[in-house]
């Protein structure tokens, strides 16, 4: 299970291998540590690693999705509870922290945590101990904390939405995961593994590879759901492959086929327009034929570009130039 954990990530960039160095190092003191990645980039599977690669990796592993949870249940699930602590407290349940005891918890989506459950947490983090909610009974906490967020703390502190006291305790290491589109050829290196892996679950008879053009198409999109995303997307495409080359990559699942009618409307008021009217519109002519483009090509600029018959050198100098409306519009 250790070994397995530690060799899930999978990438040789520099800009990966740097923050897996990061990791190993960090795992070694007994300290709380702050993982900050977007969505889908792996912050589960680096609190995995910091775990299992630490003297604590004998004991516990919890992981809590404060996401997951409603902001009246985060007391609770975290420190327990005693019977006829509130309605409906019918017997004592145990909190996260009590079950991590020896071991790590991971706190996902920390800056979710109300302003109320942050002083219970600064006070277990200081000094080490706990009261179930509906006891005065103090409880011990030998539990390492390694919290995740995709949001600005240093922030949320100054607006007074996040403890500045627990967020310096929390923060003896702070952790920044690469996003996808800055790994290289890591995604090629990923979308091959999961292909794979794909194939296997549809029991295919061959391992499926990627055309150049589909390389290219996953090498240039800019995977705003990072790992998460690329998994789904290489999987989708190794499902609907009729052979062993995989040549079609759609990133948009929900990209339409018909056309709606309110885009039928909208195409057809550009022919009113008399050529004179030309520097007048061309911005607006431009944002439409640019996102229609990008729609129908699931955001993937140079299939847009071919799709505009422009170059790809082109289509960046207008998408540079009009992007706030082109995403915004």
């Amino acid at each position: 299970m250790v070994r397995d954990a530690i060799r899930e990530g999978i990438g040789e960039s520099e800009v990966y291998l740097d923050f897996i160095e990061a990791v190993s190092r960090a795992s070694r003191v007994d300290r709380p540590v702050i993982l900050v990645g977007e969505r889908g980039s792996g912050k589960e599977l680096a609190a995995r690693r910091l775990h299992y690669l630490s003297q604590r990796w004998q004991g516990p592993l919890v992981t809590v999705n404060l996401a997951s949870l409603p902001e009246s249940l985060i007391e609770t699930e975290l420190f327990g509870y005693e019977s006829g602590a509130f309605t409906g407290a019918k017997g004592t349940r145990k909190g996260r922290f009590e079950e991590a005891e020896g071991g790590t918890l991971f706190l996902d989506e920390i800056g979710l945590v109300p302003l109320s459950v942050q002083e219970k947490i600064l006070r277990t983090v200081e000094y080490g101990t706990y009261e179930r909610v509906g006891s005065s009974e103090t409880r011990h906490a030998d539990v390492r904390i390694v919290s995740a967020t995709n949001a600005d703390l240093k922030k949320l502190a100054k607006e007074g939405k996040f403890k500045e006291d627990l967020l310096d305790r929390l923060s003896f290491e702070v952790l920044f995961l690469p996003p996808l589109r800055e790994r290289g050829n890591d995604i090629l290196l990923l979308a091959n593994h999961f292909a794979a892996r794909m194939a296997t679950e549809c029991s295919l008879p061959y391992i499926p590879y990627f055309s150049p053009e589909a390389e290219e198409a996953l090498m240039s999109y800019a995977w705003p759901g990072n790992i998460r995303e690329l998994k789904n997307t290489v999987e989708r495409a190794v499902y609907r492959s009729r052979g062993q080359v995989i040549s079609e990559i759609i990133f948009d699942p929900f990209l339409n086929p018909f056309p709606r009618y309110e885009e039928r409307e909208e195409v057809e008021k550009f022919p009113s327009y008399s050529l004179s009217d030309y520097p007048l519109v061309h911005d607006d002519v431009d944002v439409f034929f640019f996102k229609k483009a990008l729609g129908e090509c699931g955001g993937h600029q140079r299939k847009a570009a071919e799709k505009l018959s422009i170059s790809y050198d082109q289509f960046r100098g207008v998408y540079r130039k009009l992007k706030d409306r082109i995403v915004q519009d």
